[in-house]
């Protein structure tokens, strides 16, 4: 006796169900993130230096009440990061200066993967100075730097997201903001 047709059907179901592998949840996805292209803004707030940046990120003096301090805070409104930039004259204390720059950058050992140092020299503007990009997806900072003339001007500047740090997601803001502050420190001018 033949199976009837409903069994049949369903006999063949389960033989072809039980041959596919068992599906798995899929892995967590990111947002994708369009980068912006930016025009060049130049930066000129009667400061001892000037430098561009680019228009998608908005230059705020850091605290109008110590206008002294000549900071400045390039904020990022559509990645949420903001880069902070101090500004001290020299006065005798150069290697102070560079050995606070590495001790804030050491701070950031504890959680990341390794530290890529980055020479910069530009002779003809009298900037010098070194980046460092910090690896590693819980680093809070991936990106810092110091440049000076070795003489009257130190800059300090240290690219922060307000966000919990997940740089393995943000790796292509970072890359490209990177970028972005290479090309701004290039440009940087004393003013004497």
């Amino acid at each position: 006796m033949l199976p009837k047709p409903g069994i049949l059907i369903l006999l063949i179901m389960f033989s072809v169900i039980s041959c596919q592998s068992p599906q798995v949840p899929k892995p967590r996805g990111f947002f994708r993130i369009d980068l912006p292209e930016g025009n060049p803004v130049s930066l000129e707030l009667n400061y001892p230096y000037t430098f561009v940046y680019k228009d998608y990120g908005i230059a705020v003096i850091k605290d109008e009440a110590q206008k002294n301090k000549m900071w400045v805070d390039i904020i990022y409104p559509k990645f949420n990061g903001t880069l902070h930039i101090s500004y001290k004259e020299i006065d005798n204390d150069l290697g102070e200066l560079i050995e606070d720059a590495h001790t804030m950058v050491m701070k950031h050992i504890p959680k990341s993967s390794g530290i890529d140092e980055i020479l910069y020299r530009y002779p003809e503007s009298k900037v010098y100075g070194t980046g460092y990009h910090i690896k590693g997806s819980d680093a809070a900072s991936p990106f810092q730097f110091y440049v000076t003339d070795s003489v009257t001007h130190f800059m300090r500047g240290a690219l922060y997201f307000n966000t919990i740090p997940n740089n393995d997601s943000l790796a292509p803001v970072i890359s490209f903001l990177k970028r972005d502050i290479e090309e701004l420190i290039a440009t940087i001018q004393w003013q004497d």
